[in-house]
């Protein structure tokens, strides 16, 4: 799991907040879907990989979001 923010706050708080974005959607898949943990893990980017521009509403929505990633 890879967590993002859009550009809001400090760079330290993004990085923090993505990583707790990722640790929950973890968490999520664990218990809810029964996946094993030793298959998953969580990382933060904070705002380094926005998919839109952070600009308007609508691009922060976007940019705050958790992707799989395959390892």
């Amino acid at each position: 799991m890879v967590g993002h923010t859009d550009n809001f706050g400090t760079f330290d708080y993004n990085m923090k907040i993505s990583k707790a974005r990722a640790d929950e959607v973890t968490k999520e898949l664990i218990t809810k879907y029964k996946i094993s943990p030793d298959r998953l893990k969580a990382y933060g980017l904070g705002c380094l990989a926005p998919v839109a521009t952070n600009k308007i509403d609508e691009g922060h929505a976007k940019n705050r979001r958790v992707e799989l990633a395959e390892q």
